[in-house]
């Protein structure tokens, strides 16, 4: 094959890495120009409301686009109790994750940005950087959760393993840091969910292999003691 019809989707794919980069990028740098220099977080004309709802909607874009692959995976699959198992789990995960973001971390991030007297640097750390890991989590436990649907009883294989846990656990830290960022102070509960879940990546290891069903049922396990915790704890509060 001629090695020429490789050269435009490589050459895409540098220049969608570069646009990437440099998007990411210019925040930190303060959007820098040679000759005009950079500017200041305070100089960006940012509205915190709108800010908070698009980066919202945008988790919301990628929570149902999880339920979406779930639903087609269930769909093409054989029924049976272990199916319908598999689906109820999955479909916890994701309302788990919902829970954790929604419920005190986006509120309190929508008010901090709408009354601080610097939204740029709120967006800038909070809005931008904070929700690559949370995103990124979302997208990981998708691909776990199509393995949980179409594999429920076979066990965990250390790609499968590394789908289930390390998904909710870039969404945790994701999470962790976001909040932190909004309250200055990181919440206990998402501290000890990541270690739950790296101690779960352990057992996994070392321990006789569980079946991918047992995984996703510790997964879930975690995600939903840690949203009781922090709505435990800050309702109390």
């Amino acid at each position: 094959m001629d090695r020429r019809c490789f050269r435009a989707p490589r050459g895409a794919a540098r220049a969608l890495g570069g646009g990437i980069a440099i998007d990411f990028l210019a925040p930190a740098w303060g959007y820098w120009v040679p000759g005009l220099g950079r500017s200041s977080e305070r100089d960006w004309d940012v509205s915190g409301a709108h800010m908070a709802e698009r980066c919202a909607l945008f988790i919301i874009i990628c929570l149902g686009e999880t339920i979406l692959v779930m639903g087609r995976t269930f769909s093409e699959g054989v029924p049976g109790v272990g199916a319908f198992a598999a689906f109820g789990l999955a479909f916890l995960t994701a309302a788990a994750m919902w829970w954790i973001y929604f419920r005190f971390g986006h509120h309190r991030a929508a008010k901090l940005i709408e009354e601080t007297d610097n939204p740029g640097g709120v967006a800038r750390w909070a809005y931008t950087y904070a929700h690559i890991p949370i995103v990124a989590g979302i997208i990981l436990s998708a691909v776990g959760l199509e393995f949980l649907l179409a594999h429920p009883s076979d066990p965990a294989s250390p790609g499968t393993a590394g789908a289930l846990i390390g998904g909710p656990l870039v969404y945790l830290a994701g999470n962790l840091i976001f909040k932190g960022l909004i309250s200055r102070r990181p919440p206990l509960s998402h501290l000890v969910g990541l270690a739950l879940l790296a101690g779960l990546a352990g057992l996994a290891v070392m321990a006789t292999p569980l079946t991918i069903m047992q995984l996703a049922a510790a997964v879930v396990a975690v995600l939903v003691f840690v949203a009781v915790w922090e709505w435990a704890s800050l309702a109390e509060a």
